[in-house]
């Protein structure tokens, strides 16, 4: 599951950047903070739900605690550590 979870997370940035993104996509590479993607938190919101649907899983309904990643690499290794321990 954790090969798939890196891709996945590109993919569903891909898909939801062709339907709120205005202009270049950026390059989702692990130092790209989320807030200067150009993605609302509305875009998060389904970036979210599309990885659900990707993966079966959303860490962040799921997990007791709140975790607010900050760049694409923090979000992909926390749902990378979310899939381990199911």
């Amino acid at each position: 599951m954790d090969d798939q979870i890196r891709p996945a997370v590109i993919e569903a940035f891909e898909t939801v950047w062709r339907d709120f993104g205005q202009g270049d996509p950026p390059a989702w590479d692990d130092d790209l903070v989320l807030l200067e993607s150009g993605l609302d938190s509305l875009a998060f919101a389904v970036v979210v739900t599309e990885l659900d649907d990707r993966l079966g899983f959303d860490p962040f309904s799921e997990s007791a605690e709140p975790y607010y990643p900050q760049t694409v690499g923090d979000l992909v290794a926390y749902y990378e550590r979310f899939a381990a321990s199911r």
